[in-house]
């Protein structure tokens, strides 16, 4: 089962963070198989969270990832969004045909309004990771959730379709894991 996982941080938590960075990564290795993606997101320079899209046997196993991580652990974040997650493109971050540079990087959030997935867009040229936020039985569509190439947030914002969500949240992402 894939599950996406969005640890937000709490305001000034950046330097505990910064203390934890070893550990977090330490912890991240031993779910190193079932990674799909991962990474930081920011608010212009300032840390603002952390995804992680992986595959784990259950419901009960995400939410042992999520909660037991580090981080989370010494109070870093203000929440967690934990989803059953599909992924629609079938590869992870580390295939994605665009590589780590050039363009610009984004985590596209949509929280569903209405009662059925969002198709994946006919253009995935600009897609790292894309799928459907379902309930912990996936039986339930609850949104979409996508890390996307793009020129800037509004070009990101368009990977969804307009006024299909309740709320849509765009964030700068990037490649996450361990330097080097």
């Amino acid at each position: 089962m894939e599950f996406f996982c969005f640890h937000r941080d709490r305001a000034g938590s950046t330097p505990l963070r910064e203390r934890l960075v070893e550990e977090h990564w330490a912890y991240m290795d031993r779910f190193a198989g079932g990674m799909i993606a991962r990474g930081p997101t920011f608010d212009g320079d300032v840390l603002t969270g952390s995804v992680h899209i992986l595959d784990l046997p259950d419901p009960a196993a995400a939410r042992a990832f999520a909660f037991d991580e580090p981080g989370h652990q010494a109070g870093a974040y203000r929440d967690v969004l934990l989803r059953r997650w599909r992924n629609e493109l079938g590869r992870t971050m580390w295939e994605f045909p665009g590589g780590r540079g050039g363009g610009h990087r984004f985590l596209v959030l949509g929280l569903g309004a209405g009662d059925a997935e969002e198709p994946v867009p006919a253009e995935r040229d600009d897609l790292i990771a894309y799928g459907p936020l379902l309930s912990d039985d996936g039986g339930t569509w609850l949104g979409t959730a996508a890390l996307v190439r793009a020129a800037d947030p509004g070009g990101a914002r368009a990977v969804l379709t307009a006024g299909r969500y309740a709320t849509v949240e765009v964030r700068t992402w990037r490649f996450g894991g361990r330097p080097g």
